[in-house]
């Protein structure tokens, strides 16, 4: 088992929330095919007001299929989750569509492929600088959509660019190997070549930053892709799509298919379940990943699964507690808790656990202000929707009628249905929900323990394995503990983990493979070795390429 892992000083500085920008919600209006006029600011505000500046061409509302911007039999609503408004109807793809998109991508493929390292590289690097020019519109759209604190949302931009320049370095790092065989006349070269059409996946929470990891992967391998965004988020895919096009990415490389609710289980079926589809990269909940397994399990299909987790967020008693309190918000309520590597589970040792307690509670109530994300000093903004607030609800009832204690919060929000107290509970047991479920939302449940081998043991004691954290100051315990956790991450006096250099994913049932790094590529790529016997001659001007005395060779077939 391969295990990333971060490790922050002891004396590292305290994490502060940054002042927000000003009130901007921007929003979609019906737009069409390429040819079509954008939308005027009187038609997006319809929806949303405060538009002043924010760019229409990049509120797209229609599907993106082989360079072209296609409208939909029929649309679906985007809601606004801090107030419930429309922000637009979205083109509402179903399975011919989707089927239109893997043809589009198909015969992209085989042009694209042969597209040199170099041009890939080049033009990954121009959607990254457009998304840098457009990254304050980028943000606001997130922020719409995803309801996250602007702050936030600009950070994921940052971030979701970021894979673009990292992948499109690495395009020009495919590199294949000579194998010198047990024959001595024979050579072995293995290429590394794209596998073809990847069917992308993604999840609401980080409507742009899942979008880029696995694209930017994908394309500098060679790969085309077709797009599924979460039906919550679909503005942000579509967007991309926009600067893509701009980027000169050539019509069917990159295709976007937004759907509703409705048809997101027959839209994922049949991008599983295609032919000409040989990879399935997907982000979300562990139990639809295993559904898609199963649908692409029936034609051998190369799947990525990056699901669920349950990360535990250790405290020993060496630790520095100011530095684990800070560590704790950041971890805990980033994206008010709906991150996939947020610590679910805090496991406090005796010595420490009282002051612990006392200091994450104090700074939860002085740090943590709830409000519309784009309203200046919000930190934590709305759930996507109900059901999430109500999933919430469910953990902490559970917990308190089984002896928890509720230190802060607990209840919903005033602002409205999908906002939900900033919460922290204590005397927690294994047998409680929000001990063996993935809350996904502000709950912080708070469970003492004794000893190292207990920490351990309960951190472990899951299906699960995601990511984990720990603050100690003991080098030996650090060693000890960063081994033993059965995650696909650690977090080592380090509260947020995630960067494009290191390698994302987890191990047991919350995933296969990496996404980021140097080995992200990997995942959009096959093995091919090719094996060549040698005519070797003593004499003449055939020789054997291995007895030339220089320090490289390089080799151009006649064909080419």
């Amino acid at each position: 088992m391969a295990t990333c892992f971060w490790l922050r000083r002891s004396m590292a500085p305290r994490l502060r929330p940054q002042p927000l920008g000003g009130l901007l919600c921007p929003s979609a209006g019906s737009l069409g095919p390429a040819s079509r006029p954008a939308p005027s600011l009187a038609q997006l505000r319809r929806y949303a007001g405060g538009l002043a500046g924010l760019s229409a061409a990049l509120l797209r509302t229609d599907s993106f299929v082989g360079g072209h911007w296609l409208p939909a039999a029929a649309t679906f609503p985007v809601h606004d989750p801090a107030n419930g408004a429309v922000l637009g109807m979205v083109a509402d793809c179903g399975v011919p569509e989707a089927r239109s998109a893997v043809r589009a991508a198909y015969e992209a493929f085989s042009s694209w492929r042969a597209v040199s390292a170099k041009e890939r590289s080049s033009l990954l690097r121009k959607w990254y600088d457009l998304m840098i020019q457009n990254k304050d519109d980028l943000a606001k759209i997130i922020t719409a959509e995803n309801g996250k604190p602007l702050k936030e949302a600009q950070g994921e931009v940052l971030y979701s660019a970021l894979f673009l320049e990292w992948f499109s370095e690495e395009a020009r790092r495919i590199y294949g190997d000579i194998i010198y065989t047990s024959a001595k006349d024979k050579r072995a070269l293995v290429l590394k070549q794209p596998i073809g059409v990847v069917a992308v996946i993604t999840p609401w929470n980080f409507p742009s930053a899942m979008i880029t990891r696995k694209v930017g992967a994908a394309l500098a391998a060679g790969c085309t892709v077709v797009v599924k965004p979460a039906e919550d988020t679909p503005f942000s895919a579509l967007a991309l799509a926009e600067l893509a096009n701009q980027a000169g990415i050539p019509p069917g490389v990159y295709n976007v298919i937004p759907c509703s609710r409705k048809k997101t289980k027959e839209v994922g079926e049949a991008l599983c379940t295609d032919p000409l589809v040989p990879k399935i990269s997907f982000t979300g909940s562990t139990a639809t990943g295993k559904i898609l397994l199963h649908h692409a399990a029936n034609s051998v299909k190369k799947v990525s699964m990056e699901l669920g987790g349950l990360a535990p967020f250790i405290v020993f008693d060496s630790a520095n507690v100011d530095q684990a309190v800070a560590g704790a918000l950041a971890s805990k309520f980033r994206n008010s808790g709906q991150t996939c590597v947020c610590a679910n589970r805090f496991l406090v040792q005796r010595g420490i656990h009282d002051s612990f307690v006392k200091k994450f509670a104090e700074a939860m109530k002085k740090t943590l202000h709830v409000g519309n994300g784009f309203e200046e000093g919000t930190t934590q903004g709305p759930l996507i929707n109900e059901k999430a607030v109500e999933k919430v609800e469910k953990h902490v009832s559970d917990a308190v009628s089984k002896g928890a204690t509720l230190v802060t919060g607990g209840k919903r929000h005033q602002l409205g249905k999908n906002f939900f107290e900033p919460t922290l509970l204590s005397n927690v047991s294994q047998d409680m929900l929000c001990s063996h479920e993935e809350t996904f939302g502000p709950l912080a449940p708070v469970i003492k323990f004794n000893t190292e081998e207990e920490a351990v043991t309960i951190a472990n004691a899951t299906d699960v394995g995601l990511a984990g954290y720990f603050y100690s100051q003991d080098p030996a315990q650090i060693w000890r503990v960063a081994e033993q956790l059965e995650v696909g991450m650690v977090g080592v006096n380090e509260g947020l983990i995630s960067s494009v250099e290191c390698p994302f994913g987890g191990v047991k049932q919350s995933g296969l493979g990496r996404e980021g790094s140097k080995y992200g590529i990997d995942e959009y790529l096959e093995l091919k070795p090719c094996e060549h016997t040698e005519r070797i001659q003593e004499e003449g001007p055939h020789q054997d390429l291995s007895q030339l005395s220089c320090g490289s060779c390089i080799f151009q077939s006649p064909e080419l």
